[in-house]
């Protein structure tokens, strides 16, 4: 069966974890995680005592990372064994990276169809994560270790509420916006990491952006997408991207990388987006906050203030080009900042702009 053929199929949410339950530990993009083992040793024992989860550490988690670059086949292995395990409840992505396009060819659809697991990644992952679409199961975009999991100084609470729903609900539910957010990038390397706590900011909300004509309105659609840096290498390279027509009436998810990318890059990758005939198909689209600033680039408030206007700009105008009435609404709580909700890529959500809520099935 092709990467294709599932994409009209009925979507699974794959059943939920149980307190106590093994979880596999793998790295199906880059093997980074290695060089920070105490990092990971945290995100280990917070899986264990903040969520009552048994850590399993695969041969990827712990492979070097010139071995997992030169064997892609080595990732999409171990993969196959975590979602086959029947004693594996979810499946947790280390950290992401840049070349998990060249997994996917590995993957086998009818392993991951027959065996639905809750898989957790984010940035480089979005490639995992819209092949499980295409095979017509549900994952979360979020609860990645090393950056959401292992944050410096405390879990934040809304990390821990949402992880716990994504992980042991049946569904999400109603997504809130966090009290405070950072993207304070505080160094891995640093001995006092456990210690560290970022600086936070106080957050004023999402920014809803709705033409009249949409005021009111419940629009209900699956979800799609993730990074916007990954999404034109899938484009690209012809893989495990859904049929146009297959995205009629979902909803759009988007978010930008620690790269900072400027906004013409935005406007670049938002045009490939929508000549592929994928822009004008959602009925809805939802931003993270984006990253300002990172441990190569550090920048002034002014800076940073005007670095999310202008991409938020770029967004609304760019999106539109391709789908003039369409909502958006800026600055939810995932992707590259902290604290995050793993938000469920191929679940049902559903968006209300009168009341201006967003609840996940």
């Amino acid at each position: 069966m092709s990467d294709n053929d599932a994409e009209n199929a009925d979507f699974v949410t794959p059943p939920p974890a149980e307190p106590g339950d093994r979880v596999a530990v793998i790295a199906p993009s880059s093997g980074a995680a290695t060089m920070f083992p105490d990092v990971l040793d945290l995100a280990l024992e917070r899986l264990r005592y903040c969520f009552d989860l048994d850590p399993v550490v695969y041969e990827t988690a712990e492979a070097d990372p010139d071995e997992l670059r030169e064997n892609p086949e080595l990732r999409a292995a171990d993969v196959h064994e975590a979602f086959r395990d029947p004693d594996i409840s979810a499946v947790f992505a280390t950290i992401g990276g840049d070349d998990q396009v060249r997994v996917l060819r590995h993957l086998d659809g009818e392993i991951l169809r027959a065996n639905p697991t809750r898989f957790f990644g984010m940035s480089d992952n979005t490639c995992l994560a819209s092949y499980l679409w295409t095979q017509g199961v549900v994952s979360f975009y979020g609860g990645q270790l090393l950056n959401q999991v292992a944050t410096a100084g405390h879990l934040p609470e809304y990390t821990e509420r949402y992880l716990r729903r994504a992980l042991f609900a049946e569904s999400l539910g109603e997504l809130d916006p966090a009290g405070a957010w950072t993207d304070d990038p505080v160094e891995w390397a640093r001995e006092d990491f456990r210690e560290a706590e970022p600086e936070y900011e106080d957050n004023d909300g999402w920014r809803w952006d709705v033409p009249d004509e949409r005021e009111g309105e419940v629009i209900s659609g699956r979800l799609w997408g993730g990074c916007l840096t990954v999404l034109p290498w899938l484009l690209a390279a012809d893989r495990a991207v859904p049929d146009p027509a297959d995205l009629e009436g979902s909803v759009l998810a988007l978010e930008t990388s620690e790269e900072l990318p400027t906004a013409d890059d935005v406007r670049r990758k938002l045009t490939v987006l929508g000549e592929r005939g994928l822009l004008e198909r959602f009925d809805a689209v939802i931003v993270g906050r984006p990253q300002t600033r990172s441990r190569e680039d550090e920048r002034s408030e002014e800076e940073r203030t005007a670095f999310r206007d202008d991409q938020r700009a770029t967004i609304r105008e760019w999106v539109r080009e391709y789908n003039p009435d369409v909502p958006v609404v800026f600055d939810l709580d995932f992707g590259h900042t902290n604290p995050t909700a793993p938000v469920p890529m191929g679940g049902r959500t559903e968006i209300d702009t009168g009341e201006r809520t967003i609840r996940f099935a």
